[in-house]
């Protein structure tokens, strides 16, 4: 069972920045794809970011493309979103999430439900 824990979210101006952490407690994490996802007040919750299992792959949500960048720490069991130039519309809870099921190419892990597990999230609010 692997729990994820993330941090960093808080209140920001737009145009500023936010770095989130998700530190996660198994001994598997470097085989895990892991993924970012948020979810606003009365919407769906929608991908972000993911990456690979070594690092070597990511990919991005046309919204974070540009101005996010996902990361990770196998070392640290450790998986990281920078978030530059934030937007209004950036303002959701940010949810890391881990999955240990195989799939032949990153793109399926665009999807909420290749995921096992998930943190309990960490609100970012963007102010206008």
């Amino acid at each position: 069972q692997e729990q994820l824990l993330e941090s960093g979210g808080g209140l920001v101006q737009a145009g500023g920045s936010l770095r989130l952490s998700c530190a996660a407690s198994g001994h598997t994490f470097g085989s895990y794809t892991m993924g970012w996802f948020r979810q606003s007040p009365g919407k769906e919750r929608e991908f972000v970011a993911t990456i690979s299992w070594n690092g070597d792959s990511t990919i991005y949500a046309d919204s974070a493309k540009g101005r996010f960048t996902i990361s990770r720490d196998n070392a640290k069991n450790s998986l990281y979103l920078q978030m530059n130039n934030l937007k209004p519309e950036d303002t959701a809870v940010y949810y890391c999430a881990a999955s240990n099921t195989f799939l032949s190419g990153l793109r399926y892990y665009m999807e909420s439900r290749r995921y096992n597990y998930w943190g309990r999230g960490t609100q970012v609010t963007v102010s206008s």
